[in-house]
């Protein structure tokens, strides 16, 4: 299917690739089905799309916790991931939203509310973690130039 995207323009997203969230995400019920995209022109690594389907200007970036959180391992209720289907955890992508405002340096992720995928059955949902062991806004810039510094020594 062709998708007129805000992020990447027009693009064809094959059937196999969606991503169904059975209860939609948070703030957005509605939107259901999603494509995981990477943006290889921009040269980032860590940072992926969760392009919307039924909403073409809507993307979401997201990434791999533990890229910035490297012992992130929230515990979340069997019962929040159960319309999933049944979990492989090879099968299991856990994958977290990311912030960019204007000021780069603000930088940050949601690991409070990740996305757990099963990839496996391409079905997805995002969850709430209880507790204050992770923060909404987790501050990333400096770990991810860190990082960068790290991968060209």
């Amino acid at each position: 299917m062709k998708v007129t995207t805000k992020v990447f323009g027009e693009i064809t997203i094959d059937d196999d690739r969606i991503i169904t969230f059975p209860k939609g995400i948070v703030g957005f019920p509605q939107l259901t089905d999603f494509a995981l995209l990477h943006d290889s022109d921009r040269g980032t690594d860590s940072i992926h799309w969760l392009q919307s389907i039924q909403e073409p200007g809507f993307a979401m970036p997201v990434m791999d916790p533990l890229i910035v959180c490297p012992d992130y391992n929230p515990e979340v209720d069997d019962e929040l991931l159960k319309h999933l289907g049944e979990l492989d955890p090879e099968e299991l992508l856990v994958l977290v939203t990311v912030t960019v405002p204007k000021d780069l340096t603000k930088m940050s992720v949601n690991l409070r509310g990740p996305i757990v995928i099963n990839a496996g059955q391409k079905t997805a949902t995002q969850v709430i973690v209880e507790g204050d062991d992770y923060q909404v806004k987790f501050p990333i810039y400096d770990i991810l130039n860190e990082n960068k510094k790290k991968a060209g020594e």
